[in-house]
């Protein structure tokens, strides 16, 4: 009976969200086709209110509409940012839907481009998300400086350039002496800065903000060898206590949720990610690499040998951690990579309501709270 009650619930929970968004595209639809007379009114009884309206940035959601967002970052011409990437000359990097390509804006400073090639959100969808992600500010958050939208065609956005590149670049890309250069001071600094940023993301913007997508490769690092989460909010940010999104195609194989198989995301799916990521941080490895042993001709990975998660939990048990943790540090604080491996285990585990929220994170790393050990 409580099943067929809550069954119950839930239909009319959506259904009326169903009701409540139609609502609102209708008043939005009623909105534009008023939006003219409106205006000729304004101008009669109202100029100086139609003056400060208008000193907004203006969004080409459609040819005969604009969308105003306050404080909204600079909207570049396509040709623009054909001249600020020299016609695209210098790639830095290349996902699934995107490239990112080095530029200078004209000031002399340096910019990421990143072109999305990916098909299927609408320019409405993309510019309500970029909307969103102008009103995130966190030092943790890699900041959008403008976008640029071209009808029909690939669309931009310009974030900027770090020099010291992507926590992957160091872990995975320049062997152990770019891995000597990550001392453990740095690494546990990083992981405390993404906890951070995923914890504002999560708990503390008006809308809910879900990366999906938190890896080594979406992290980057300044100067100081703080991080930065890059790509977050564009097409990943919901509206609190709404579960129902579709994840297909986002995330990345080996750092997803279980969960996220299903479509059946939340905060703790970016929890999961978070930790398979910390692992990575204390090994200098990926979580799975097959060892030199394995037969390239087997079909069946050895995930009890190769696959780190495992091996870290293993060796905990046995007390034999520090043997897992990456040899190119030197000076690591034993007592420090146990809290933190602590940290990453009770972040994978395969159920999301056993993880814990970004917020008990870090205050876990930070020593306010006690470690939740599975």
């Amino acid at each position: 009976m409580a099943a067929v009650t809550a069954r119950g619930l839930g239909i009319a929970t959506m259904f009326g969200a169903n009701i409540v968004a139609l609502s609102s595209y209708c008043i939005w639809k009623l909105y534009l086709a008023a939006k003219p007379w409106l205006h000729q009114y304004l101008r009669v009884v109202a100029p100086r209110f139609l003056e400060e309206e208008e000193t907004g940035l203006q969004l080409p959601l459609r040819q005969a509409t604009t969308f105003r967002i306050q404080d909204l970052p600079r909207q570049f011409s396509p040709g623009e940012v054909r001249a600020m990437t020299q016609d695209f000359r210098t790639m830095v990097g290349q996902g699934g839907f995107a490239q990112v390509f080095r530029g200078l804006l004209d000031d002399g400073a340096a910019v990421a481009v990143k072109r999305i090639v990916r098909a299927g959100n609408g320019e409405d969808d993309f510019l309500r998300e970029i909307s969103i992600v102008a009103n995130v500010h966190h030092r943790s958050l890699v900041r959008l400086l403008g976008y640029c939208l071209q009808r029909g065609g690939d669309r931009y956005l310009v974030y900027p350039f770090f020099e010291s590149g992507s926590l992957d670049l160091w872990l995975f890309h320049g062997g152990e002496g770019r891995r000597r250069l990550l001392p453990w001071p740095a690494r546990r600094g990083i992981a405390v800065d993404v906890a951070k940023a995923l914890a504002y993301l999560h708990h503390e913007c008006h809308q809910q903000i879900l990366h999906l997508d938190i890896k080594p490769g979406n992290i980057l690092l300044d100067g100081d060898l703080r991080a930065h989460v890059s790509d977050f909010g564009i097409s990943m940010s919901i509206t609190q206590g709404l579960s129902n999104i579709d994840t297909r195609g986002r995330g990345t194989p080996g750092y997803m949720a279980p969960e996220m198989m299903v479509n059946a995301v939340s905060a703790r799916s970016d929890v999961f990610s978070y930790g398979m990521t910390l692992l990575e941080l204390v090994g200098g490895r990926r979580n799975f690499e097959p060892s030199s042993s394995t037969d390239a001709s087997s079909a069946t990975p050895d995930f009890a040998r190769d696959f780190f998660p495992l091996i870290v939990r293993e060796k905990m048990a046995r007390g034999e951690l520090m043997e897992a943790v990456d040899a190119a540090m030197a000076l690591v604080d034993q007592k420090e990579v146990e809290a933190v491996v602590k940290v990453a285990l009770s972040c994978i585990q395969s159920r999301w309501d056993m993880r814990p929220s970004m917020l008990t994170v870090v205050d876990m790393l930070e020593g306010k709270a006690d470690h939740m050990i599975p």
